[in-house]
């Protein structure tokens, strides 16, 4: 069945024209959210997207995740054809950011463990700060292993 399946979606994407062909990705998108009948209309106006593979609408983060052929801006449009108050997600896991606490990245209304995705908080890769971060990380082979 799933050779048959990726004959049939290599089929229908060829005979798009090149323009209308848009590559799988994930988008997320910010959702105001109050209640689990806010969730379901989000929910009911994600699933019937043309391209959606796979959805995920999560009213504590106020996000929505949606991956498959789809367009960011079709799927914000989706979203705030519902009434709801939508735009893209701005926030990155707290984790991944070399500062979190630089101007503009800490946010009181993000939620926890995400900061604000600006420049200031990501690290020069050549400053000593982050070279000594990643001396002593464990993804790489060169690192010290006296710990």
């Amino acid at each position: 069945m799933g050779i048959l399946r990726q004959l049939w979606e290599c089929f229908i994407d060829c005979s798009r024209p090149i323009e209308k062909r848009i590559p799988k990705k994930t988008v997320h998108v910010r959702v105001k959210m109050d209640c689990e009948g806010c969730v379901r209309k989000v929910k009911n106006a994600v699933k019937d997207m043309e391209g959606v593979e796979s959805y995920n609408v999560n009213q504590k983060l106020q996000r929505v995740t949606v991956t498959g052929n789809v367009d960011a801006k079709e799927v914000l449009e989706e979203v705030k054809s519902t009434g709801k108050t939508a735009d893209n997600w701005p926030f990155v896991p707290y984790n991944l950011v070399a500062y979190p606490y630089a101007q503009g990245a800490y946010d009181m209304k993000a939620p926890t463990g995400f900061v604000r995705n600006v420049p200031q908080a990501v690290g020069d890769p050549k400053s000593p700060e982050m070279k000594m971060m990643v001396l002593f990380n464990d993804d790489n082979p060169n690192a010290c292993s006296i710990m």
